[in-house]
């Protein structure tokens, strides 16, 4: 159970003076807290039943919140938790004389012979406090949009973000001992243990979910490429993967194409149909049969595309808090970050606005608990230079900061964009359909350059099978003569960028 930050001392003010004006009480069950607090005291299954659920600040008596933290303190420890071990307690806590003394703990358990129903009390105890919660957040609103310095934007961003924390069921945090943050670590580890090391999202590519154990909650991870490169084939194919495979929610926010371009992209990943056929559609009987039957996978697959443009940062928290709350997303990916707009902050500095944004990108990240990939463009250095074409750290456009906010900062390369025909550090290795993703910052973790296979008629990355480099074209025949024959502007445009079906 977390910790809750107490409420302030004005908000309360705040609100009772207006309830007062109104002649209303707050909302409260103090006859249910009395009853609750009882049992667990009198019932072990009663506390299994109620710690999860209930924190001190969700009692409305403030010699209840006493009680229960003495409980939760006692539990914390593993001691029992019975009539005098919660005396105790309060005692050490010197805070039994507020209470009442042990003539009020002795009423509470005479209140109550068992635990049953404990439950569904305590859940409607917790629905009296988020309703004092929304009177104390609406309250604080209501004065904040009275003030004329007050930034409209900001207000509101501000009033969404205390509701999505209600919505959640986890106000602000204060801060933790070691005692419960190594309790939480371990709890944590042993749930890695049994998903086999996967302790993040998988991506469904197998080297770089082992180098990473899947995408990490909270992680900020920046892909970036040159146009062309196919930043947007490889998290299509990610996305793809963790909504069919995995059936983790994913969410595409895409500012450079329409949802429907995009979802005709995973279209022709997962039906083995060339893009250009689908463009066009100029299908044989048997391909529009294999479309109709392998698309079955993707009408169900949790996937969620937003394609507003020119999306403000304000605009995509907002969106993706929603998301979030309804839909367990688990995953966010922006395409690309130089396309967001900093909203009302914009102060026409280009570089201090992407900072702006890839900051917020990494809070939102730490709010949600969720991996957030943001695609980045690349400076044209990548192009001048001479010798390798493999990107670096330096190449990052606009902004140091996407590097310094970014808990993984990787790269995808294709030499074959650059006529190549094998690679720069392995002269007997063919590159012909390969990509590489390249990890050049991991904070928690390894770097490597990981080899993937690139279908670039299918817009699609996956594993690359052993020994593709050099046996390709036998590799090619496994793959539908109509996504074989096909002209390259059918993956990428004419100025080597991606281009939009």
């Amino acid at each position: 159970m977390e910790n809750i930050k107490p409420l302030r001392s004005n908000s309360f003010k705040k609100s009772n003076v207006i309830n007062l004006e109104k002649g209303k009480l707050p909302p409260q069950a103090v006859e249910l807290e009395e009853t609750v607090l009882g049992a667990m005291m009198i019932d072990k299954k009663g506390i299994d039943d109620v710690i999860d659920i209930l924190h001190p600040e969700a009692f409305y008596k403030e010699s209840h919140q006493a009680i229960y933290s003495a409980i939760y303190t006692l539990f914390q420890n593993s001691e029992p938790i019975d009539l005098k071990t919660v005396s105790n307690q309060l005692r050490k806590d010197s805070k039994l004389e507020f209470i009442g003394g042990d003539f009020y703990l002795i009423g509470l358990t005479q209140k109550v012979a068992s635990s049953a129903h404990i439950e569904f009390h305590a859940r409607i105890i917790l629905q009296k406090f988020i309703q004092r919660k929304l009177i104390t957040i609406s309250s604080e609103i209501i004065e904040e949009a009275y003030d004329e310095t007050k930034d409209v934007f900001d207000l509101l961003d501000d009033a969404e973000g205390k509701f999505f924390e209600v919505t959640q069921g986890n106000l602000k945090k204060g801060s933790e001992d070691a005692a419960s943050l190594v309790q939480s670590a371990i709890k944590k580890i042993e749930e890695i243990s049994q998903k086999e090391g996967m302790s993040g999202v998988a991506t469904g590519f197998t080297k770089l979910d082992a180098l990473t154990s899947g995408w990490q909650p909270s992680d900020l991870i920046i892909i970036a490429a040159r146009p062309g490169m196919g930043k947007t084939a490889f998290v299509i194919s990610m996305a793809k993967n963790m909504a069919i495979q995995f059936n983790h929610a994913v969410a595409v926010f895409s500012l450079e194409m329409s949802s429907v371009q995009l979802i005709t992209r995973m279209i022709s990943s997962e039906t083995g149909i060339s893009s250009g056929k689908l463009r066009t559609g100029s299908l044989e009987p048997h391909e529009w049969e294999q479309l109709n039957v392998k698309v079955k996978n993707l009408t169900k697959a949790p996937i969620f595309i937003d394609d507003t443009p020119s999306l403000s940062i304000f605009d995509l928290r907002a969106k993706a808090r929603r998301l979030v709350s309804q839909h367990d997303v688990k995953l966010l990916v922006i395409d690309y970050l130089q396309l967001m707009t900093a909203g009302s902050a914009s102060n026409g500095n280009r570089e201090q606005e992407i900072s702006m944004i890839s900051r917020n990108l990494k809070a939102l990240a730490k709010e949600l608990n969720i991996p957030v990939i943001a695609l980045s463009q690349l400076s044209r250095a990548v192009e001048t230079r001479g010798g390798s074409k493999r990107p670096l750290l330096s190449d990052l456009r606009e902004s140091g900061a996407i590097e310094q906010d970014a808990d993984i900062v990787s790269f995808i390369f294709r030499p074959e964009y650059y006529g190549q025909t094998e690679w720069d550090d392995d002269e007997h290795s063919s590159c012909e359909g390969q990509g590489e993703f390249i990890v050049a910052k991991h904070r928690n973790g390894g770097l490597d350059n990981i080899r993937l296979k690139f279908t670039g008629a299918l817009a699609q990355f996956s594993d690359l099978e052993e020994g593709f480099g050099t046996e390709f074209q036998s590799k090619m025949n496994t793959i539908p003569e109509s996504a074989q024959h096909v002209n390259p502007s059918d993956a990428f445009g004419d100025d080597g960028g991606e281009v939009p079906f």
